[in-house]
């Protein structure tokens, strides 16, 4: 297998391993603060439901976190073996968040593991809730840790190059690199509202089969309202990782929004197809590009005239941008009618097709983080370490990479499958109803 080959297929390879760890990763940062929510307004109201939504999604939330262990671990080792001039280069400096990535972890897991075994164990509730704040900072943490390498990878800083080795090496000023605070608050703030809107979903999904639980209605409500503010909090954070692109990565935003020549007063392009080179069937927004860069209506904004060929990302990510954008303007309005509907009495957000439509957004999320993703790795191209190394220099000459994307491929799919089987049997044969009635009987007393 030739070099092009084990370039291909560890890029491969990296992205079928990142697509997956990103849905338990996900959960995983955003499902401890929802849980943290749930409880809390259940003590605050006295309201048994929501105590039981929290005991319930911290059970399924285990076998997500067990999932995404094995998928970052996965990463963890990919790392080395498939993007071995990388690290050589850039060990020494992204060591430190890797390393504390791995102890925000170990913190998150050993509260979980206390949390989960002293459900019964407290009188006072309130004193079981504060083992969730070291679980939700633990898990946000890892996530920020992580985010942080990616940033470097598009921003690099705090060390010097000199003969082809990295000199004058400073971690803290490489990890709190111009990239770092947008790409960190997108990703945190994305995993709380994705996982809200999968959890709406699961709600949804339980009414429209029928069930017309109280517990299910409580559960919706609570998810949409907390989904709402999150989706808010991206368009925000959204805007100024344009800002931040037009600034410090401006051929990733040309390629982005399909901004070919460096002009004042630029239309922001959505959808559309190419047509060699020409624009064709696309919606047209006046200004907005240049509003997305600079907050300015008339602001100049580079084009993809000023870089050379073969430094420029590939166009199709153009379609991600649209995608994630689409999906989330989506969620905020579909979220925004839901909580405008509850407080006016319309009936219309709980009829069967509006629930349909909550039950859709819980994938359309996932698929937007996807995108989202995919636009950040594939916009960095030809670059893994932006203006210093190429990823093809920086790939292993290996030539068992086919046969270990085979084999991860695989292991994929039965951690995939399997985690879904897991969940569906682990609530089905315990539905709400049965638990509420056990609940009911060992209390002795009547249930909210």
């Amino acid at each position: 297998m030739m070099n092009e080959e084990s370039v291909f297929f560890s890029r491969v390879l990296t992205e079928l391993t990142l697509s997956f760890h990103i849905i338990y990763a996900t959960i995983g940062v955003g499902v401890p603060l929802m849980i943290m929510i749930a409880q809390w307004v259940g003590i605050k109201k006295n309201d048994e439901h929501y105590i039981l939504l929290a005991r319930r999604w911290a059970r399924g939330f285990v076998i997500t976190v067990a999932v995404g262990v094995v998928t970052g671990t996965a990463i963890g080792m990919q790392l080395s073996l498939l993007w071995p001039n990388f690290m050589e280069l850039a060990g020494n400096i992204i060591a430190l968040p890797l390393f504390m990535e791995t102890f925000a972890f170990f913190f998150e897991a050993i509260f979980l593991g206390i949390y989960l075994y002293t459900w019964d164990r407290f009188e006072n509730q309130k004193k079981h809730l504060l083992l969730l704040i070291p679980v939700a900072i633990g898990a946000s943490f890892s996530a920020v840790f992580i985010t942080i390498v990616n940033a470097f990878m598009n921003a690099p800083q705090g060390f010097d190059v000199l003969n082809g080795e990295l000199v004058n090496i400073s971690p803290l000023l490489a990890m709190f690199n111009p990239a770092m605070p947008t790409k960190v608050a997108h990703v945190v703030v994305t995993a709380y509202m994705t996982s809200a809107f999968v959890l709406a979903a699961i709600a949804a999904f339980r009414l429209l089969k029928g069930s017309n639980h109280i517990y299910h209605k409580k559960a919706l409500f609570l998810t949409m309202k907390v989904g709402l503010i999150f989706s808010i909090a991206t368009a925000i954070i959204g805007d100024f990782s344009g800002k931040y692109l037009a600034e410090y990565q401006p051929e990733k935003l040309a390629a982005a929004e399909w901004h070919f020549e460096t002009e004042e007063n630029a239309p922001l392009i959505l959808y559309g197809i190419l047509d060699d080179g020409e624009v064709k069937y696309a919606i047209e927004i006046p200004f907005a590009l240049s509003i997305l860069a600079h907050f300015n209506p008339t602001a100049e904004v580079i084009g993809l005239d000023q870089f050379p060929e073969d430094e420029t990302p590939p166009l199709y990510i153009h379609y991600l941008f649209d995608t994630m954008v689409t999906i989330g303007m989506f969620m905020v309005a579909l979220s925004g009618l839901y909580w405008l509907g509850k407080k006016l009495k319309w009936t219309f957000v709980d009829s069967k097709w509006y629930r349909l439509l909550i039950v859709l957004g819980g994938p359309a999320s996932i698929l937007a983080i996807e995108a989202g993703w995919w636009l950040a790795e594939v916009g960095r191209q030809p670059w893994i370490l932006r203006g210093i190394m190429r990823v093809e220099d920086a790939a292993t000459s290996s030539t068992h990479v086919d046969l270990m994307l085979i084999l991860f491929a695989g292991l994929y799919l039965v951690l995939g499958v399997g985690s879904i089987v897991v969940l569906t049997r682990m609530f089905r044969k315990n539905p709400v109803e049965q638990e509420i009635e056990d609940r009911h009987a060992e209390k002795g007393g009547d249930i909210l």
